[in-house]
């Protein structure tokens, strides 16, 4: 794909679709907890966990007042709450003795944190701290290599190629944007071609030459 269509894909889904994300934060700390929390689940789900949760352990020091069992039981609707707890206590302990209470503003220190992966970071980088980074998650890796932004066979891959064929300027949109694609038009089983705003540039659409990309 050239640079020239990429550019005219991000003009149209900045068009529809909104560059925040759906997760519900005031501090980069709970942005943090909630990017956790939404591994393997649904953002509204999160939402409906943290709303309670950040009521009274919104901080590193006052979540680290939970035992484990504890933050299992408020978080179990969210799934893999054992796992999630677990990390979420390991990370809290970590920003107050490593990081003076404060969420790492840079990414290579936010990838230290327990539970806290390539995309988590730059999650937590580019929206909580305004760098440039683009999150590759399941909707973010399967749509834009569906429509040809990237050629990749993994995530890593797809990162490298969305940040050279992307304007550096958008990365932190473009992951929203791409987001909202995934989840409402261009699903994994049942692509709504014939509503999608970049049809006419999809290029596994084009290439099928028929009603849908699959």
């Amino acid at each position: 794909m050239k640079k020239e269509t990429a550019r005219e894909i991000v003009r149209i889904l900045s068009e529809n679709f909104s560059d925040k994300p759906a997760l519900e934060y005031k501090t980069p700390y709970e942005l943090l907890i909630a990017v956790m929390l939404s591994a393997q689940c649904t953002d509204a789900r999160v939402n409906l966990v943290t709303r309670e949760l950040f009521k009274q352990y919104n901080t590193p020091e006052t979540m680290l007042t939970l035992s484990q069992e504890e933050l299992e039981k408020r978080i179990f609707s969210c799934g893999l709450y054992k796992t999630k707890a677990a990390h979420i206590l390991s990370a809290s302990a970590d920003i107050v003795n490593r990081f003076h209470g404060e969420v790492p503003r840079e990414k290579k220190d936010l990838e230290t944190l327990a539970g806290v992966g390539v995309k988590t970071a730059n999650v937590v980088y580019s929206v909580a701290f305004g760098g440039d980074a683009i999150a590759v998650d399941t909707h973010v890796f399967r749509v834009s290599n569906r429509i040809g932004l990237a050629h990749a066979d993994n995530v890593g891959k797809t990162e490298a190629q969305l940040m050279e064929i992307l304007d550096k300027s958008v990365w932190r949109k473009m992951h929203h944007y791409l987001i909202y694609l995934g989840r409402q038009v261009c699903k994994a089983a049942h692509p709504a071609c014939e509503i999608c705003p970049i049809a006419s540039l999809c290029e596994k659409k084009i290439k099928n030459g028929k009603s849908s990309c699959l």
